[in-house]
């Protein structure tokens, strides 16, 4: 997987922006999906798999995450998928 690609590159789908008046979980959802997914953080994922968006790319991802963070848990920090 190319990590420097955004949700909306890898499945070449680019969404149309949020409405005036979206909720903040619409906004950040619409936003996420422009990042590359190599710089989402472990609570932007869970965001978006939260919100069944990007499930092929991101579940394997939440996987290897898990993987290694053995407690499997947010701590408040920012996390990368790839540091």
């Amino acid at each position: 997987m190319d990590y420097e690609r955004s949700l909306e590159e890898i499945e070449r789908d680019r969404w149309p922006a949020p409405p005036q008046d979206a909720t903040r979980l619409v906004a950040t959802a619409h936003a996420l999906r422009r990042w590359p997914v190599g710089e989402l953080a472990v609570e932007d994922m869970r965001l978006l798999i939260g919100q069944a968006i990007g499930l092929p790319c991101l579940l394997p991802l939440a996987l290897e995450v898990l993987r290694g963070d053995a407690a499997g848990r947010s701590d408040g920090r920012r996390r990368h998928v790839r540091r």
